[in-house]
């Protein structure tokens, strides 16, 4: 295959994951982009990161802007859209589909450099973006994948080229994901552990403990013997030192050709890891580089002890049989792993198998499996097809850099692209379905918004912040969680306002709702038309209907009873 046959092929491929990508990004915003917009906004005026909330109606909570460098960019951008006149949702817009090109190209750069096999890595990227489908939006999570495969890149790229500037790369990146999104900053260093793992396992298996531990504790037995002088017996220690002696180097010899021609594992002790863990160890202190103090470090430790994570459904695990596309991608993982003679590293196994964990402890975790396992999936299928068919692949990449074969891959790519945006031409920015628009257009004209304490659903209190209305609740769920606004009491338990589980309770006639009501000196509530609170609230005389629309109802509280 000629260089001039690669460009082609590369120039075709790079079309195809764009137009593709495009086709992938949501045109609705989810709940998270409006706060975060409202959130750029207020640092950017205030110009500073001052961790207290300002757009509950609760007084005093402390917030912790875990993405507030994200929140500044989308804000920049949404800015912008309104000063050039396409609107601050389309700018928006069109960065999220920036940026998830911006991810398939580099995915589809990283496998070529991994598997050196364009076409299996148009194909994997393909894959992996469509995986991802669901995770596509306007949140931190976006730029926080981009960052998450430029780490892998620069990992592999360090242990196999020892060049220095990878190691620059991978001490940057931690540093803006503790400003970009600090949930995730302890995943990253999750990253390394793979290759880590096997450098240990190599160095322990070089060791050979057993050997140097016999030995010396013979050769202390023969200094021993030495001194009472019983030639017989110090002839026959010697000659056990010496057996194990060669024990040892037989074994180093059977492990040197096991390594150099392994079975299914190919089990490495690559030199560079030693300088990763180094790396590894630096990046630690990277997380004091941000207005955030010790968040970076505490962040994911807090929301892991509240029960926000139980109640959220991207925090849910991962049930296979809803996720058809993650269930036909580990069913391929373990037949190409049991039913063919390709061999993975065992750092890829280690990735794998603590991916899959994750995944199924919590379902947005699929989106790493899916790029992380999307790398190691590309070399085991390379490999097979190098092994067994490498001439194969250079015909149909050939093929496909003629005109006939041009035009077929792209039509069979803008086929698939228009059964994925078929729909959207109608979508709108914000679902009128899922956030109140037209209610908030009534609050806001017709009720003093400063001196009301209005009650509303986690679902769309963002957007209810992010046209001015404070609100009870949002998506912002730490804020609201005792973990973030309490503190410990003598028996290690946080203590604080749950103001998250009272809105479950309620949301969920868990709790008799007047007695939180009562509590939060509610005065007004917004709540959707079919949810089990407002069946109570519409029969209950103390609440007064003062709007209604299909989706949403408003009512005013009689707090005079």
């Amino acid at each position: 295959m000629t260089e001039k046959t690669k460009i082609k092929f590369h120039v075709l491929a790079v079309f195809c994951i764009l137009i593709f990508c495009f086709a992938l990004t949501p045109v609705t915003f989810q709940n998270d982009t409006y706060y975060t917009i409202t959130i750029g906004k207020h640092i950017v005026e205030t110009g500073n990161v001052d961790m207290q909330d300002p757009f509950s109606w609760h007084e005093d909570l402390p917030y912790t802007y875990p993405h507030w460098g994200y929140d500044v960019g989308t804000y920049l951008v949404y800015q912008l859209g309104e000063n050039i006149g396409i609107g601050g949702f389309a700018a928006i817009y069109i960065a999220t589909i920036l940026l998830a090109m911006t991810l398939g190209l580099l995915i589809y750069y990283i496998l070529n450099k991994l598997c050196k096999n364009p076409l299996v890595s148009l194909f994997i990227t393909m894959i992996i973006m469509y995986l991802l489908k669901d995770f596509i939006t306007a949140r931190a999570q976006l730029v926080t994948y981009i960052l998450f495969a430029l780490t892998i890149f620069s990992i592999e790229q360090f242990i196999k080229t020892k060049k220095k500037r990878y190691a620059i790369y991978l001490i940057i990146i931690p540093i803006l994901l503790a400003n970009l999104h600090c949930a995730v900053w302890p995943f990253y260093f999750v990253l390394y552990l793979p290759y880590i793992a096997e450098y240990l396992l190599a160095v322990i298996s070089d060791a050979r403990i057993y050997y140097r531990v016999a030995i010396k504790w013979n050769k202390a037995k023969l200094k021993k013997m030495l001194k009472k002088g019983d030639k017989d017996v110090i002839e026959k220690q010697e000659g056990k030192i010496a057996k194990l002696q060669l024990d040892k180097e037989n074994a180093q010899e059977r492990e040197k050709k096991r390594r150099q021609n392994p079975y299914r594992v190919i089990f490495e002790k690559k030199p560079m890891v030693k300088w990763l863990i180094v790396i590894m160890i630096i990046c630690i202190f990277t997380g004091v580089l941000t207005p955030l103090g010790e968040v970076p470090y505490t962040y994911l430790v807090k929301t892991m002890q509240g029960n926000t994570t139980q109640n959220i459904s991207e925090h849910q695990p991962l049930i296979l049989i809803n996720n058809r596309a993650m269930l036909i991608t580990f069913i391929v993982y373990i037949l190409l792993l049991i039913f063919t003679d390709t061999k993975a590293s065992l750092s890829d196994l280690f990735m794998i198998g603590g991916l899959t964990l994750l995944s199924f402890m919590s379902r947005r975790q699929a989106a790493l499996f899916a790029i992380m396992g999307g790398f190691v999936f590309a070399k085991l299928v390379a490999a097979f097809i190098n092994k067994y068919d490498k001439e194969g692949t250079k015909a149909v990449i050939e093929f496909i850099t003629t005109i006939l074969g041009r035009i077929f891959a792209i039509l069979v790519v803008l086929l698939l692209s228009i059964l994925l945006y078929r729909g959207k031409e109608k979508d709108q920015f914000v679902n009128e379905r899922s956030y109140p628009v037209q209610a908030s257009d009534y609050i806001l004209a017709n009720l003093d918004i400063e001196n009301m304490r209005l009650f509303n659903e986690y679902n769309y209190g963002s957007y209810l912040l992010y046209r001015g209305i404070p609100v009870f609740i949002d998506s912002r769920a730490d804020l609201y969680a005792p973990e973030f606004n309490g503190t410990k009491n003598e028996e290690g338990e946080w203590e604080g306002r749950d103001i998250f589980s009272d809105y479950i309770n309620v949301s969920n006639i868990g709790t008799y709702y007047e007695d939180k009501m009562e509590k939060y000196n509610i005065t007004h509530v917004i709540i959707g038309q079919n949810t089990k609170l407002n069946m109570f609230l519409s029969r209950d005389d103390n609440y007064i209907e003062l709007y209604s629309d299909d989706y949403f109802v408003v009512y005013e509280r009689n707090t005079q009873f």
